[in-house]
Parts: structure tokens; C-alpha cells; sequence
């Protein structure tokens, strides 16, 4: 009986159900939600990122012939990370940023990899 007098009333519930969060919005909120393992996150960054992915980056970029854009691309990513990381800045920013560098040295992997083949 609510939906024949007030028709409008369900068709604006039923709208707010249907729109839902976008993916990036909830990785956002998710990377904000890391705070308490702030120091964890700082450890990843520098030693699985700056030890492990930057230096592998580098290395195949020097096999592949030294490209000093490519090489400034990668130790520029790193460079992001470090920043952040140093600055004490939350998590919210500090996670997509290591996200972000991450994937500049897979994409300048695979470009590598394209080249070479």
C-alpha cells in the first residue's frame, strides 16, 4: 500500500542501493584504514621495493642497453616512495603511492621484454 501512495519513495530506495562504491574509492578507504601498520607498510616499501623490484628494474635496464629515460623513470619511482615514506605521510598516500611505483617498474619490465623480443 506505501508504494501505491508514495510511488516515488521506493524508486529512490531502490536507487540508493543499487549505486555502490567505486574500486577506487574502497582502495582509498582501504589504504586509510592501514594506519595502525603504518610500519609495516614502511618496511615493505623500502626493503621489498627498494631492495628487491628497483634493483631488478635496473638491472634490466642496464642489460638492456642503458636507456638513461628509463633509468630515471625507475630510480624517479623509487625516489616517490622514499619521499612519502620519509615525510611521515599517512597511509592513505603512502600505499598508492608504492602501488603506483611498483607498477612504473613492472610496465618498464615488460617494455623491456617487448624490446627484446
Amino acid at each position: 500500500m506505501a508504494n501505491i501512495l508514495h510511488p516515488a519513495a521506493a524508486f529512490t530506495r531502490r536507487l540508493t542501493q543499487i549505486k555502490q562504491p567505486s574500486l577506487l574509492s574502497r582502495f582509498l578507504t582501504w589504504s586509510g584504514n592501514q594506519q595502525e601498520d603504518r610500519f609495516m607498510w614502511l618496511g615493505i616499501a623500502l626493503a621489498g621495493h627498494g631492495c628487491v623490484i628497483t634493483p631488478v628494474a635496473i638491472f634490466f635496464i642496464v642489460m638492456g642497453g642503458l636507456s638513461l629515460p628509463l633509468f630515471m623513470i625507475a630510480l624517479t619511482s623509487m625516489a616517490m616512495v622514499v619521499v612519502t615514506n620519509l615525510a611521515a605521510l599517512p597511509t592513505r598516500i603512502t600505499i598508492p603511492v608504492l602501488f603506483l611505483s611498483v607498477v612504473v617498474d613492472v610496465a618498464i619490465l615488460l617494455y623491456l621484454l617487448a624490446t627484446a623480443l
